[in-house]
Parts: C-alpha cells; sequence; structure tokens
C-alpha cells in the first residue's frame, strides 16, 4: 500500500460543509452558549473529566449488561476488557454511533469509530484516565428504508445499491425487533456479483455470511461486523435495545413523561437561537410532546392532547404513564431529542464523536442536559476524508486539481483543465485575432458612421457574427483537445467517480464494504495510522 501522507483541506474552502460545522473548528466563541465546551481548548478537557467523573452512574450494572452483550456476539477479548474498564470509577468514554446500516453503512461509520478510539487513546495519554470508545447502535430506530440498503462501487465505480426488501406498510418497528430471513443470502449473493473480484472477496464474504445470516437480529448483525472490524482494537458495540439498560434511566423516561413538552420547547427555543446568530436549527421539535415513544408491538410516538398523553387511540394521565415508565422502562424509547440525555446517564461520557447534522441539533440540547441534570460532554467534529486510489491522487497533484471540483456531476472543471492543455500559443493567437477582430471592426464601423450612419447595425451585426464564429471555432479546438485528451478525460471521470459518486461525499455513500474488498484487511490498518482527527481538516488520504 502507498504511504503517501494525507493531504488536509480546510473545511471551510468546502462548498457542502455547512457554516455551523465550520465555525466549530475555526470561530467557537459565536457556538459557545450552544455547547459545554471548546474541545479544541485543551484547559476544557480537565474539567470535562472532572463532571464526567463526579456524575453517579450504575457502572457496575452497565460494566455487566455490556459483558452479556458481548458474550452473545462473540466479542473480541481487546473489546470486552474495555467494557471491563468502564466498572471503574475514574473510566471516562468517547461515544459515537449511529443506525445498523446494512453490511455496517457507509464509510463514515468507520471515520467515527476510528475517531473515537484514538480519542480515547490520546486522552488516557494526556490525562492519565481510563478511557474507552463506545459505538452506540441505536437499535430502535425505525426507519427501517434507513439502513435496509449498502451502495458499493463495480468494476466501472458505478453506485450499485444491494437492498433487503422493504417492510410492509403499517405501524413502525424498531431495528432491534427485526430478523434477518432467508433473503440475506440472495443480498449477500448480490453483493459477491457486484463487488470486483479481488483476492480479498471470499474472506470478505465469509465475514459477512458470519454475521449476517437468517434468524439473526439486523441490530445484532450489524454489532458483530463492527465488532469483527475494529473490536480487536477496543471498540466497545452497545445495542441500544437492551432491556437490561432501561433501569438506570426509569427515572429520566419518567420525568419526560412528568414535564412533557419541556424537551421540545427547550430545544425549539435553542434552535430560534441558533437561527438568530445566522446558523440553522436541524431538528424543529414539536412543542407539547414528550420526546419519548412508546413500544409495544411497534415503536409508537406518545402525544400530548387535551391535557393526556395519547398513544395511538388510547389516552394516558400524565403521571399515569410516568409511573408505567418508571416502572417498565423497556417499553419506552427516546426520540433523537433525549437519546443523548439517556447515553450520558448511562455511560460516563467525556466527549461524543458527531457527525455534522449530529453537531448541529446536539447544539440545540444544552438546556436539555440543565434539565434532566446530566452533565453536557464535550462535542468532537468526527474526522471526514475522501479515500483515493494512487492513480486518482496522482491525477489530482499532476494537475493541481482542487478536490472540490470533482464534485459537479458537469464537465465544467474538464473543460477548464483541458484548456490549461491546448498550447499556450494557440490561446494567444485567438485571443490576438479577437482583440484584432474587433479593433478592425471598430474602425470600420465609424468610418461608415461618417458616410451612412444607417450602416452602423449591419456594420455591428457583422462584428457579432465574425466574434460567434471565431469563439465557434475556439469551441471546436477544445472539442479537438477532447479527443486528443481522451486520457485525461478518462481519469478525471475515474477520480470523480471514485471521489463523488453521484456527485455525492464519497464518506457519506459508499459502503466501507467496498474498501476492504479492494485491500482487505490493511485497509483499516491504513485508515488508522493515516487519519488525523484534527479539527476543521478534511483529509484526502491515499489507500
Amino acid at each position: 500500500m502507498s504511504r503517501v501522507g494525507p493531504v488536509g483541506i480546510d473545511v471551510r474552502r468546502l462548498p457542502w460543509v455547512k457554516r455551523l460545522a465550520a465555525d466549530y473548528a475555526y470561530e467557537f466563541a459565536g457556538l459557545a452558549p450552544f455547547f459545554s465546551g471548546n474541545p479544541a481548548d485543551k484547559s476544557a478537557w480537565g474539567p470535562a473529566i472532572a463532571r464526567t467523573q463526579a456524575y453517579p452512574r450504575q457502572r457496575q450494572e452497565l460494566a455487566q449488561a455490556i459483558g452479556a452483550q458481548q458474550e452473545r456476539r462473540g466479542a473480541p477479548v481487546q473489546a470486552r476488557a474495555a467494557g471491563e474498564r468502564l466498572a471503574d470509577p475514574r473510566a471516562v468514554a468517547v461515544v459515537t454511533g449511529q443506525q445498523a446500516g446494512l453490511f455496517g453503512g457507509p464509510v463514515y461509520t468507520l471515520l467515527k469509530s476510528i475517531t473515537a478510539l484514538k480519542l480515547a487513546d490520546q486522552i488516557s495519554r494526556d490525562h492519565g484516565v481510563p478511557a474507552v470508545a463506545v459505538f452506540w447502535i441505536e437499535a430502535e430506530d425505525h426507519d427501517w428504508d434507513e439502513v435496509r440498503s449498502c451502495t458499493v462501487l463495480d468494476e466501472e465505480l458505478a453506485c450499485r445499491i444491494v437492498a433487503l426488501p422493504p417492510r410492509p406498510p403499517g405501524d413502525p418497528v424498531p431495528v432491534a425487533t427485526i430478523a434477518l430471513g432467508d433473503e440475506i443470502a440472495s443480498v449477500l449473493g448480490e453483493l459477491e456479483q457486484l463487488l470486483p473480484a479481488t483476492e480479498f472477496r471470499p474472506s470478505l464474504l465469509d465475514d459477512l455470511r458470519a454475521a449476517y445470516k437468517p434468524g439473526v437480529g439486523m441490530a445484532d448483525a450489524f454489532g458483530r461486523w463492527i465488532e469483527r472490524v475494529l473490536g480487536e482494537r477496543g471498540l466497545i458495540v452497545y445495542d441500544a435495545s437492551d432491556p437490561e439498560t432501561k433501569r438506570p434511566v426509569s427515572q429520566i423516561f419518567a420525568r419526560e413523561l412528568s414535564t412533557s413538552g419541556h424537551t421540545a420547547k427547550t430545544a425549539a427555543r435553542a434552535g430560534a437561537d441558533l437561527v438568530a446568530h445566522g446558523y440553522h436549527a436541524q431538528v424543529h421539535a414539536q412543542d407539547g410532546s414528550p420526546a419519548l415513544f412508546r413500544l409495544s408491538d411497534a415503536r409508537r410516538a406518545i402525544r400530548q392532547q387535551n391535557g393526556q398523553l395519547v398513544v395511538g387511540d388510547t389516552s394516558y394521565a400524565p403521571e399515569a404513564l410516568a409511573q408505567e415508565a418508571a416502572e417498565h422502562p423497556a417499553g419506552f424509547s427516546p426520540s433523537v431529542l433525549l437519546r443523548p440525555i439517556v447515553q450520558d446517564t448511562l455511560f460516563p461520557t467525556l466527549c461524543y464523536v458527531a457527525g455534522p447534522n449530529e453537531l448541529a441539533y446536539l447544539g440545540q440540547l444544552r438546556g436539555v442536559y440543565e434539565h434532566f441534570g446530566v452533565p453536557m460532554p464535550l462535542m468532537y467534529p468526527r474526522a471526514t476524508a475522501t479515500l483515493l486510489d494512487s492513480a486518482a491522487a496522482r491525477f489530482l497533484s499532476k494537475y493541481q486539481l482542487p478536490l472540490a471540483a470533482l464534485q459537479p456531476q458537469d464537465e465544467g472543471a474538464l473543460n477548464e483543465l483541458l484548456k490549461t492543455q491546448i498550447p499556450a500559443d494557440v490561446d494567444q493567437a485567438f485571443a490576438t485575432t479577437g482583440a484584432a477582430l474587433e479593433e478592425h471592426m471598430r474602425r470600420v464601423i465609424d468610418v461608415l458612421q461618417a458616410l451612412d450612419p444607417t450602416l452602423e447595425g449591419a456594420a455591428r451585426t457583422t462584428l457579432g457574427r465574425m466574434q460567434h464564429d471565431l469563439e465557434n471555432l475556439h469551441g471546436k479546438t477544445i472539442h479537438a483537445a477532447k479527443r486528443r485528451h481522451e486520457t485525461l478525460r478518462r481519469q478525471f471521470l475515474r477520480a470523480r467517480s471514485l471521489a463523488f459518486p453521484g456527485g455525492h461525499a464519497q464518506e457519506r455513500i459508499v459502503g466501507f464494504v467496498w474498501f476492504l474488498n479492494q485491500y482487505g484487511p490493511a485497509f483499516v490498518e491504513r485508515l488508522w495510522s493515516a487519519l488525523p482527527i484534527e479539527m476543521g481538516q478534511h483529509w484526502v488520504i491515499t489507500i
């Protein structure tokens, strides 16, 4: 594998990066009221560690529940050892997570996880405390369409999607309750056909089949696969649907139901403040309803209506539903607004590794943390990167083409690049001819004005036609250059397909299984060694 170092790009130069994410790295003072501290400020970490360690948690019970999950999935010993460290009253956690995407989801799954692991190592070294990395599987999410597919690139670097069948219409059920059926075998077979034939494909498919097999839950399969890829580096995988870990947060659920609407209203006010500061609100909460779902045969929203809490067609007195949540918390699930509070009640979360959209909605929750008396962790942006092979990296370097030039799906940047390949004397000749043409025709126009002013219009029309013909000839020259530089064109389109499949950032589209198929286990090693976690940079990494 190539050992070319990563190339950093200031995220402010990337058109798809929103202002909030850019300012978080470079202008944090304007966002300080919305967060608990600036992770780029070394002095913020000591007090954050103290807050995290001081908050009472049921650490022993959490470590036992994590251990039981790991035992069920057959987690590597390094991950189990990390899970046991959660029982240490001094231990802190760097948490990240997402939904249980098919075959692990896009590349950003790895970027999040590796950021969390490297940050935990750094905290342990710098502050002398036990620090572990936790991946939270949002297993109670009910958006099946969000998780049922995986995108890979075929031999021609075209996007191809493999997917599990859609769910029948009806009440949404948590992903954790959906077991894989016999169709997973055909999906894996389709994946095998789409992935380019490499020396790594057979073992990759064997590993995937060991995790994704009939009868295994979708979230459980995801956990097994992530542990297979990163468990040996000590990543703790946590399934949020575990009923054993609902008891420590029962009072959070009960309070949310007793103060119905407070979380949503607090988040909405913070969202309005963000907008007033020139940012955007990621979550537009509905006032009045609790940030909880009721779990039974489905995951149903809880609404407030006429002083009652309504689930489906059934109404409850708020105090009655709060009592039920306190006694039977496994029957409830937090929404996106309450999930961080639940997470940081369970785990000694010193820092959460967030994607850019998560960073935006977490900025709406400082008041919610204060309401529940839970210390808000520091928020650290995940590493962001584009992964290129040596051919694509050489192409960008040779022609000094900025990465962002590859994102548009037209040929504007290609045409500009091709223009630079036309000999300078050709462009000079066109420029000189154009200037001379205009100068001489101006003289003709001046003479004609003196002779017969009515001829001026015809002369100007003639000038326009001549300029148009010259421009057409210049265009034909560019097209000739395209034909002459067909290799260059293929290189451009190939690099674009790899960096921005379908015009989208690679890390958000391409499943990391594609890279494992291309490069084998050394891919993770390369990403581990080459990926910086410095804030405010997008990294171009040659694999």
